[in-house]
């Protein structure tokens, strides 16, 4: 695969693999080419090209779409940098990744997926045992992993499946993540919220399923996100937890959870019925991960994530900037 830096800070990439019954592959090529690394205007690469404008912007639209083209943004955003170096210092993480982001108010979602999606994409190799967990920001970062095959995988979902959800089910996640590396799947076949505590023992010690929490404990790495309580995260939109639920742990000191593991401000289980009925890994268990990644951000999530930061202790946090300021102000 070759690859070309261009004027308008882009690359166009040159992949021999690609099928050369592609119509348009030349075409596509030749107007990213023109466009990308020569910087014309898509009015002069239309009149290059003998077609309109705006075939120009089909073409050079699709050729990102297929990766033909990478956009790059080169600069130093020295205030990031500083912010992420504050966050090291504060928290202890090995590195902490802040994507740019201007709004208090916004949903940070799309970027602190984009920017997981690189560094995820970054840390995959062969061997490896990846522990994950769920949620919409989780799953947004699926579009930007870069997937590759690799040998010896494995990718263990950290807790039992969702049965009333369809686009942020665990089970889905992972099957998903583990598509994109070639890599063997194992899955918590049980809900990740059941009935009673009896319930939940028997699942684990009589029907093998601490075997997996097993293996789940020993991966090499966990991407994980945290969910608040105090308005409607992925958790609530679902109906899993009824109303009545969410008040009774909010009244029982909880401000968010992780793996439906409900804790307090100060990264401690609360003493609830809901937490007795959890099949996930227990957040003790979770804790011994050596290197943990929490992905997670937003003005709702301030306070689960610095609950969380306490309890896990993770290794890389990547959040927003405005996430970042309000962690680093106490916010």
């Amino acid at each position: 695969m070759a690859e070309v830096l261009g004027k308008r800070g882009a690359s166009v990439v040159d992949n021999p693999s690609q099928l050369p019954s592609d119509p348009n592959l030349q075409l596509r090529i030749r107007a990213a080419w023109i466009y990308y690394i020569e910087g014309r205007t898509q009015n002069e690469v239309a009149q290059t090209l003998g077609v309109n404008r705006v075939a120009v912007t089909r073409l050079l639209s699709e050729a990102r779409r297929r990766g033909e083209v990478v956009i790059r943004i080169k600069s130093s955003l020295g205030p990031i940098v500083e912010l992420q170096r504050k966050l090291e210092k504060a928290f202890g993480f090995d590195k902490a990744i802040v994507a740019p982001f201007s709004d208090p108010a916004g949903d940070p979602t799309r970027v602190i997926a984009a920017t997981a999606g690189e560094h995820v994409s970054s840390i995959m190799a062969n061997n490896m045992t990846v522990g994950v967990g769920w949620g919409r920001t989780l799953h947004a970062t699926l579009s930007h992993i870069e997937g590759k095959p690799l040998d010896n995988v494995r990718i263990v979902s950290l807790l039992g499946g969702i049965a009333q959800a369809k686009r942020f089910n665990p089970a889905e996640f992972a099957w998903q993540f583990a598509e994109l590396f070639d890599a063997e799947g194992f899955l918590v076949p049980a809900p990740a919220l059941v009935d009673s505590p009896q319930t939940r023992h028997a699942l684990l010690e009589h029907c093998g399923l601490d075997q997996i929490l097993q293996m789940a404990e020993a991966s090499d790495v966990a991407l994980l996100s945290c969910g608040g309580i105090a308005s409607l995260t992925t958790s609530y939109r679902l109906g899993h937890l009824s109303e009545a639920e969410r008040m009774s742990l909010a009244a029982a000191g909880a401000v968010g959870d992780v793996l439906y593991n409900f804790i307090d401000r100060d990264g401690r289980l609360v003493d609830h019925d809901v937490n007795r009925r959890t099949l996930a890994l227990p957040i003790d268990r979770l804790a011994r991960i050596r290197k943990k990644v929490l992905i997670s951000g937003g003005p709702e999530k301030h306070v689960i994530m610095r609950a969380c930061i306490k309890a896990l202790q993770p290794s890389t946090l990547i959040t927003d900037e405005q996430t970042a300021l309000a962690l680093i102000d106490g916010r």
